[in-house]
């Protein structure tokens, strides 16, 4: 069942960037979230060129992203209960010293274990900047026909964010210095943390009343909630496709003799990211967010399967720009069916599950990619993204009972802010 709302007039992206204070967070919010696409990706060029060994270079990256997505769903909780600033100004100041670190220990040929220690600060530092712009649209736009255009606005910027990162980290580690994207990573965190932390105008309400104390409403963690876990394994699926192809690409453009092809080819895919969020946010639909997670995580599972064939760079850039074609469907639909799962008090949170759940797919993704690249060549990475993405479908379609919203009659989005009656699935 689904109820219809009438709006006068469509809201677009241009009506939604002057609702009051929005560019007061968005623009520090996009330099700071720059670390999350350029942290992994320098790393794994890093301790490649000091170690020479892709396997070492993506466990040190794992061990990153593994201890960010055990300490995201924390920092989300926190910021729920004492603000975003009270989380944002330590870690990012932490965030900076463990990068700094991990780069000296690196480039003073410190051994492996050494590296892995540096790694876990800095990946349980990673400033939950997307989940935190994603609170601050729901807490201004909530009930709103603004709100479906931010969904759409911000999964697009998170593309975006994966075209410019791991391009530019690519760049400045191969033509700067190899610990050049790095240190590029934990100025932008610096300076665009602090500046956003800054930004308290904007600031959703948190503490007893962001939890519902008092107000009736029983606070829980979303990960309590069936769907959001049945979420977190489909964003393992997408995680393992950023890991594998950032390793597998890297490999690849050594194993031919042209590593500066590197940065176009992760840049191709990622650009497919993005035209699709755009796309997403255009086009009216006529099926459920529940169908169209499974239809679309059907696909990227069915591109994903494809890459490990290609063994040139026109095929393999041709390739990687249909999975990313097919990611940005996928992780909007996610984030689209989380928010008619939980409770406003849990929003953050849930929203840092999700993040976390992509990071650690993609530090396990970047592990065993670096041993099969080093093992038996680079085309065998690919095979990483094929499996994670298969077993997360197997999961969805299992599942996908639990993926029905809180309410029995709900409103969907059509487009960019039209609302019109939909299926629950």
């Amino acid at each position: 069942m689904a109820s219809t709302v009438i709006t006068d007039k469509r809201p677009g992206y241009g009506q939604l960037l002057r609702t009051p204070g929005a560019l007061s967070f968005l623009l520090p919010g996009f330099a700071a979230r720059q670390p999350f696409a350029m942290l992994t990706i320098g790393i794994v060029l890093l301790v490649q060129h000091t170690t020479g060994s892709f396997g070492s270079a993506g466990a040190v990256a794992a061990v990153t992203g593994v201890s960010m997505a055990l300490f995201a769903p924390q920092s989300g909780k926190l910021a729920d209960r004492f603000g975003q600033r009270a989380v944002l100004i330590p870690g990012v100041l932490v965030h900076t010293a463990s990068v700094s670190l991990l780069v000296a220990l690196a480039l003073g040929g410190a051994p492996l274990w050494a590296l892995f220690l540096a790694a876990v600060p800095s990946g349980a530092s990673v400033p939950q900047v997307g989940p935190m712009v994603r609170a601050r649209w729901a807490a201004k736009l909530d009930g709103t026909p603004l709100m479906p255009t931010a969904a759409a606005f911000e999964s697009v910027t998170d593309e975006f964010t994966f075209v410019v990162g791991p391009v530019l980290a690519t760049a400045l580690c191969t033509g700067v210095h190899p610990a050049a994207g790095l240190i590029a990573e934990a100025a932008l965190t610096l300076l665009g943390g602090l500046f956003f932390a800054a930004q308290r105008a904007t600031q959703p309400a948190y503490g007893l009343t962001a939890t519902g104390h008092g107000s009736g409403e029983p606070h829980r963690s979303a990960l309590s909630v069936p769907g959001v876990r049945v979420l977190v394994v489909a964003f393992l699926g997408i995680g393992s496709v950023f890991g594998g192809m950032q390793v597998s690409l890297t490999a690849f453009t050594e194993e031919i003799g042209n590593p500066g092809a590197n940065g176009l080819l992760y840049g191709i895919f990622a650009a497919g990211n993005m035209l699709a969020g755009i796309a997403m946010g255009a086009i009216a639909w006529k099926t459920g967010p529940r169908r169209r997670l499974i239809l679309g995580y059907a696909g990227l599972t069915v591109a994903a399967s494809l890459l490990w064939t290609a063994h040139s760079v026109l095929l393999l850039g041709a390739l990687g720009l249909v999975v990313g074609l097919c990611i940005a469907p996928a992780l909007i639909t996610g984030y689209t069916i989380v928010e008619t799962l939980i409770p406003a008090s849990a929003r953050t949170e849930a929203f840092t599950w999700l993040t976390g759940a992509v990071a650690l797919g993609q530090a396990a993704a970047v592990t065993v990619a670096g041993r099969l690249a080093d093992a038996h060549g680079a085309s065998t990475g690919f095979l990483v993204p094929m499996a994670g993405t298969a077993l997360a479908l197997v999961t969805l379609l299992a599942l996908r009972s639990r993926l029905r919203p809180r309410e029995a009659s709900r409103v969907a989005a059509r487009g960019i802010g039209h609302r019109v009656p939909v299926a629950v699935d």
